[in-house]
């Protein structure tokens, strides 16, 4: 098969959605420009938390970037829960099914950085100092107008578009994209402080509920946290600067588990809580990733993390299509259904959390810290909260992609993680379906469309089992031994059959 190398993907934004999306592409084979109109990176720690799926996905690019990541972080393996200074529960992040059962703290300028060097060593260099000054869409992407700090511009077709640009999302206004939800009428606060007399170990993060708002501790490193507290709620046309010191210090000896001493200040802010998301995420050949598409809590650390897996699952799908591996119109369309039903329920989740976390009814107070030290000390209910939080249990169920499914065993959409041992799917330089037999399973026929799929099979746990599994660690389909056809005209749908 003979790879097409239409014009480049023209990526605006960045930050780290934008950089995992360049490099993913990058390492595809798919030639890129990455624009951004800042002038130099900024050096605040922002998003701290890297979820176990993110770090999986991550892996997958080569290099060791999930374990050059963690190397310069911190594993926190347990969720401690607390209302008015006593314990409710303590949610073990241990438990889950992954190479990494933690979450990764670690400053966002520190997660940026490593994407970058990673990045440059597949040759794409960010331009920063330059904006998306317009675009007009066509049939086979877009016409874009790049605008130098200097005011020089230059003008060029591109094979996509993708806006990784932020929650004021020039890409998005540009298409005229409704950015339906709500903004929450109350006030948080958030910085990252040395601090010393923190009762819990390194590796837990504390949410301290308390009839005035929560508070919520996540350990960046041995005496050095971030902070979020909330400050009530607010008619004021915007969020208030945010307490000096003695301010926070404060309200976590008020909220927190007692004995909490702040001594530095390193970044401070303020914030209120947007629940919004795009209508849609793919307009032709434009696309929209991150917080240009969803918005919501930081309370729950998960926004960084689901863009940079909006990312990951277009990347693989674009690349197929751009390098004509793949004809089907299906591969594009899917984008939107998967992803935006994962950021609806990321929405939705992080708002039960929030108002979880702030009743202000106190008979409804009491009810809360009286049920959730039961609920979550039932087995069940504890690893569906830890697959929540760490996103393992984010699935396509509806995915327009999804085959056909059998037996008992796993359905199509849902995450296969590698065996032990095992190269993460979807690595390499292609991205490429891989087949999992079960024990006793006979190879697949010689007339099998074979252009599509790895020539390394794998093992399926499964017993009598056939599993295709997509480039990003989703199952495709899964059918009983011996029946290849659905198989071969899964292949056949997608793309050329040739070999």
């Amino acid at each position: 098969m003979t790879d097409r190398r239409p014009d480049p993907v023209l990526i605006a934004g960045a930050g780290p959605v934008g950089l995992v999306m360049a490099l993913e592409l990058a390492r595809y084979g798919v030639k890129v420009r990455i624009v951004d109109p800042m002038t130099a990176r900024a050096t605040t720690s922002r998003a701290v938390a890297i979820w176990p799926r993110t770090l999986e996905l991550l892996d997958r690019a080569g290099g060791d970037l999930s374990a050059e990541l963690i190397a310069g972080g911190n594993k926190v393996i347990a969720a401690h829960m607390l209302a008015d200074g006593k314990s409710l529960a303590r949610v073990p992040l241990a438990e889950i099914e992954s190479p990494y059962p933690f979450v990764l703290m670690l400053p966002q300028s520190e997660t940026e950085r490593i994407l970058l060097h990673h990045l440059e060593a597949r040759g794409v260099r960010p331009e920063l100092a330059t904006a998306l000054a317009d675009f007009t869409p066509d049939e086979d992407g877009v016409t874009a107008t790049l605008r130098r700090a200097d005011g020089r511009e230059e003008t060029a077709h591109f094979s996509a578009l993708i806006g990784c640009d932020g929650a004021h999302s020039p890409v998005r206004h540009r298409l005229g994209l409704a950015f339906a939800g709500e903004t929450l009428g109350s006030d948080w606060a958030q910085g990252d402080f040395h601090l010393a007399g923190m009762p819990f170990p390194v590796d837990e993060f504390a949410t301290c509920l308390h009839r005035d708002g929560p508070a919520v501790l996540f350990p960046l490193a041995p005496g050095r946290y971030r902070v979020i507290i909330g400050l009530g709620p607010s008619t004021a046309p915007a969020a208030p600067p945010p307490p000096d010191m003695a301010g926070f210090q404060a309200l976590l000896d008020r909220r927190g588990p007692g004995g909490i001493t702040l001594t530095e200040p390193l970044w401070t802010t303020s914030f209120r809580i947007n629940e919004r998301q795009v209508e849609s995420y793919r307009v032709g050949r434009v696309f929209l990733a991150g917080d240009a598409a969803h918005v919501h809590s930081p309370a729950g650390g998960q926004g960084m993390n689901t863009g940079m897996q909006d990312a990951v699952n277009l990347a693989w799908k674009l690349a197929l299509v751009l390098r004509g591996r793949a004809t089907s119109p299906l591969l594009l369309d899917s984008y939107d259904p998967e992803r935006r039903a994962v950021g609806a329920e990321v929405i939705a989740t992080s708002g039960r959390l929030i108002r979880l976390g702030t009743l202000g009814n106190p008979l409804a107070r009491q009810l809360r810290n009286i049920v959730m030290p039961f609920v979550l000390g039932l087995a069940p209910v504890r690893h569906a909260l830890a697959g929540e939080l760490t996103e393992i249990a984010i699935h396509y169920a509806d995915s327009p992609l999804n085959g056909a499914s059998w037996g008992a065993g796993p359905r199509a959409g849902m995450r296969s993680a590698p065996l032990a041992g095992e190269v993460p799917y979807g690595a390499g330089d292609t991205p490429r379906f891989t087949l999992r037999l079960g024990a006793g399973v006979a190879p697949p026929p010689d007339d099998l469309p074979g252009a599509l799929i790895d020539p390394v099979m794998r093992a399926n746990p499964v017993p009598g089992g056939i599993e295709l599994v997509r480039p990003d660690g989703y199952l495709a389909l899964a059918v009983a031994e011996g029946e290849w056809e659905p198989v071969a005209a899964y292949l056949r749908r997608l793309g050329p059959a040739e070999n």
